[in-house]
């Protein structure tokens, strides 16, 4: 008999509702949306209410034509970095401050008067920011302490979710590593953190493992959701850390790249890697004792959608005329230019950036046009730029391991330009699999899997994720872009002072 898994994936814009069968196959999938709330510049909230409700829709939809008896596990995968403050009867005290809020500044440099920032990364993974949970909970506790003290647990995206369902309060490590308030090196949480921030420790749920039954589906949320009584529920884990798994990346030496809105590079190891400038961070794996340290850099699809919408926009009705995709037509003209674009830099700064920059004033910019250049170039230079700032990232990691190959999944891996411009800049075997923007949904259901025995171990995500093609380096092309490498990083050093000065006047 066919048993299913559930992975619920709650992002930002919508919760995925998302069927496997135990054997690997994708069955279906629906998504619900839902609204967040920006405000006071960089401020943004959503109502953990309408988390519940998508997750409510979505698996009765999802549950149309199945037998819920036949549904082995239901797993998470959720955004991560958030801040969700509950009652002791687990009634939400406030909206939840989520992972794009960065009101807490004052908060971290609070944090940041009783411990070093390098002692923070070494304890963390993670540099001492107004991104992170803590700093989001002391911000209520300086600003709202009735809220403060009225919260029983302070609970993650997903974890808020799993009470729901099972009425059962508890986190994992890798959403324990979003709130900068676990000690990485022990996966349990740090005193000196709680201290440094001033927070009561007992406000914080257990962290338990990943694959954890927490608890069955409760007869309440039966009635809401269609999902059987006593279901059970595994805890699964943060987004991010979910696509490692859903990339097959479970292994030591791993790493796969995601080519999303935001993109980033990951591994897996045994420990943290703890670079000198602290341009990268660490969370735990999803398979236990194990570890993958990351790089995100901010605008890498929204660098090429933003090319796309107010540069080619001679494409797009092109595109619309025809019945096909933009991307396809751009990517056509950026194949017939060549490697470094003819001498165009593109710095991929539209959003400031996180890793490995850390500098939320830098810009995005064109260096280096001529009349004599084409529009392909100046298309090229885009998908080169972006490229070239992830390849700051793999840079560490390669001073730490040899890497024989690098997945990529997301978005940006349809197009087949841009995985040899990878090849070619990372000087690296580029391998696609057969799914591309299933991983974080993939990972939350090998996770449940494992979790209620469906699966040995991690390796099952083998029969869901299968290699499809592969991608070379082109030996030409790769000292082409040894030119251009060390030039893009001096183009970035030598403008940062006119960064901080855009950012003042504007």
């Amino acid at each position: 008999m066919m048993k299913y898994l559930l992975a619920h994936d709650l992002g930002t814009s919508g919760n995925k509702a998302t069927l496997f069968s135990t054997d690997g196959q994708l069955v279906k999938s629906y998504v619900e949306s839902y609204g967040c709330h920006y405000f006071n510049n960089n401020w943004a909230e959503q109502n953990p209410e309408e988390w519940w409700q998508a997750v409510c829709v979505t698996s009765k939809k999802i549950l149309e034509g199945i037998d819920p008896s036949d549904i082995a596990a239901v797993s998470f995968s959720g955004q991560m970095m958030g801040c969700v403050c509950v009652d002791k009867n687990g009634n939400v005290l406030r909206p939840s401050i989520i992972w794009a809020d960065q009101r807490a500044v004052k908060e971290a440099d609070q944090i940041a008067q009783k411990i070093s920032p390098r002692r923070f990364f070494e304890t963390t993974g993670h540099r001492n920011s107004a991104s992170y949970s803590i700093q989001k909970f002391l911000w209520i506790k300086n600003n709202e302490p009735e809220v403060y003290e009225n919260t029983y647990k302070v609970l993650f995206c997903k974890d808020y979710i799993v009470y729901r369902l099972t009425g059962k309060f508890a986190t994992e490590p890798t959403d324990a590593a979003g709130s900068t308030a676990l000690n990485i090196n022990k996966i349990a949480w740090s005193e000196e953190i709680l201290d440094a921030a001033g927070i009561d420790g007992d406000k914080l749920p257990e962290i338990m493992p990943s694959t954890t039954v927490i608890g069955g589906v409760t007869a309440e949320a039966s009635a809401l959701t269609g999902l059987k009584e006593g279901t059970p529920v595994v805890l699964g884990g943060g987004d991010g850390c979910c696509a490692n798994v859903g990339a097959s990346v479970i292994e030591e030496g791993q790493a796969y790249c995601a080519l999303g809105s935001s993109s980033w590079i990951s591994y897996t190891g045994y420990k943290p890697l703890f670079d000198d400038d602290m341009k990268i961070f660490n969370w735990p794996s999803l398979v236990p004792g194990m570890i993958n340290p990351c790089g995100t850099m901010q605008a890498a699809g929204v660098s090429y959608s933003w090319l796309k919408n107010v540069i080619c926009t001679g494409e797009q009705m092109q595109a619309a005329a025809e019945g096909k995709s933009p991307y396809d037509l751009m990517n056509a003209q950026i194949a017939e230019s060549t490697p470094g674009s003819n001498g165009i830099l593109y710095l991929p700064y539209l959003m400031g950036e996180r890793s490995p920059r850390w500098n939320p004033n830098a810009k995005g910019a064109f260096i280096g046009l001529k009349a004599e250049h084409e529009r392909k170039d100046v298309l090229r230079s885009v998908l080169e730029g972006i490229t070239m700032n992830l390849n700051v990232i793999l840079s560490i990691f390669r001073k730490e391991r040899d890497f024989k190959d690098l997945i990529v999944i997301g978005g940006g891996a349809k197009g087949d330009i841009w995985l040899q411009i990878l090849a070619d800049i990372f000087n690296l075997d580029i391998v696609k699999p057969n799914y591309l923007e299933e991983a974080t949904s993939m990972g939350a259901a090998i996770t449940g899997g494992v979790g209620v025995g469906e699966f040995k171990d991690f390796s099952a995500i083998h029969k869901f994720l299968k290699p499809e093609s592969k991608v070379s380096p082109i030996p030409e092309h790769v000292e082409e872009y040894k030119k251009m490498i060390p030039i893009f990083d001096h183009a970035y050093d030598a403008l940062v002072g006119v960064f901080d000065e855009l950012s003042a006047a504007f």
